[in-house]
């Protein structure tokens, strides 16, 4: 089972999230852990929301684009894994063994990937076998 893990923090704390020498080192120990257990496939930080931007579409399909920072945002994504796990209990146990920030709150969100063959019941074998041609030629260029 391949899992998004995301690391979610509160909006309000969003500066207070620079990183430092001292969180590096130890959620550096924690990424080595994961890669050592054969299940950590990516990750990432992401910049904070002040340089992003937002696409967003209305009820009539009208498109309009949001530039950061996005203060309304209660919570913000942080930073991703992903991991191929046995199961959610596995990823659950894995990420309750992260390191924390202190003095912030903050929370890991786990999500699985859906897998072609979760779709069989409700696409044509065709628009399947589409896709997965397209997932294939992803890997060839990015491997």
């Amino acid at each position: 089972m391949k899992v998004l893990v995301m690391i979610k923090g509160e909006g309000v704390d969003e500066d207070r999230a620079a990183p430092t020498d001292e969180m590096f080192a130890v959620m550096n120990v924690y990424n080595e852990q994961l890669v050592n257990a054969g299940i950590m496939l990516g990750g990432g930080g992401l910049q904070p929301s002040s340089k992003g931007a937002k696409v967003v579409w209305d009820t009539r399909g009208e498109v309009s684009v949001v530039d950061g920072p996005f203060a309304e945002s209660k919570e913000i994504i942080a930073g991703y894994w992903i991991w191929q796990v046995s199961s959610l209990d596995e990823a659950v146990e894995w990420a309750r063994r992260c390191p924390s920030t202190a003095g912030m709150r903050s929370e890991l969100e786990i999500r699985p990937f859906y897998e072609m063959e979760d779709f069989a019941q409700v696409v044509s074998p065709g628009i399947l076998a589409k896709e997965q041609a397209l997932l294939d030629r992803v890997q060839e260029q990015h491997g």
